[in-house]
């Protein structure tokens, strides 16, 4: 099972990125799907997750009406899109995968993470 996450980068405070999960190796159609993130010298918390069957997602309040998660389960690919980014929001974001379709918060409950990719917001 892999999880390649991309689409990081370095921008400037109000601007907009795009992360990008590529989801291989099984069938991940039961599963729920999450974005966590991890700043220096913080844990790791939970950012949105969203279901592969059903439509339902999560956010974390931090992000909510911001980011926005979605899926093309033709292309197993997961997508965070993140919009009005600031400073705080600078960390090494990771995908993970959940095989249970309920949603969980907890990085605990998920069962296969990728490498991450930074995103470095300026002043």
């Amino acid at each position: 099972v892999q999880l390649q996450a991309s689409g990081g980068g370095l921008v400037q405070a109000g601007g907009s990125l795009r992360l990008t999960c590529v989801a291989s190796g099984r069938t991940f159609s039961s599963d729920f799907m999450g974005w966590f993130r991890q700043a220096p010298g913080k844990e790791r918390e939970f950012v949105a997750g969203i279901s592969w069957t059903y439509s339902s997602t999560l956010y974390a309040d931090s992000v909510k009406g911001r980011f926005t998660i979605s899926r093309d389960n033709a292309k197993n690919t997961v997508y965070l899109q993140m919009n009005s980014l600031n400073p705080e929001d600078t960390a090494v974001y990771y995908c993970a995968a959940r095989s249970r379709f309920s949603p969980r918060t907890d990085e605990r409950a998920y069962d296969y993470w990728g490498q991450g990719t930074q995103v470095t917001v300026s002043s």
